[in-house]
């Protein structure tokens, strides 16, 4: 298993940390009244977005990861769960998206799901 490169940020910032469980339940709109709702799935990916504050170097080492590593995000890895603090196998939805905060200061947004 492919594992989170130890030169990197561990933990995303706080604010703006977002996770948004499966959608598990198929919903069938009815001709009255509420829609019907029924049981499609028992599992699923869990949707993960953060970021990471990170210096020059650091955000060069994580499209370096993204691109050669993970094979442009294509394959999985393990990381340290966010919220949970637990071994992780989590994969990228998108690209990390990379705005300058400040000087000598990147953050990085990332998207990514937990398998």
């Amino acid at each position: 298993m492919i594992t989170w490169p130890a030169g990197l940020p561990l933990a995303s910032e706080v604010e703006g940390y977002e996770e948004t469980p499966p959608e598990l339940a198929l919903r069938s709109p009815m001709d009255a009244g509420p829609a019907k709702l029924r049981r499609r799935y028992s599992t699923g990916p869990t949707t993960w977005r953060g970021t990471l504050l990170c210096s020059p170097s650091q955000a060069e080492q994580l499209l370096g990861f993204w691109r050669t590593t993970l094979a442009g995000g294509a394959l999985a890895f393990e990381w340290t769960h966010p919220r949970t603090g637990a071994s992780a196998e989590m994969r990228f939805v998108s690209p990390p998206a990379i705005r300058h905060q400040a000087e000598g200061l990147w953050r990085v947004a990332l998207e990514m799901e937990l398998l």
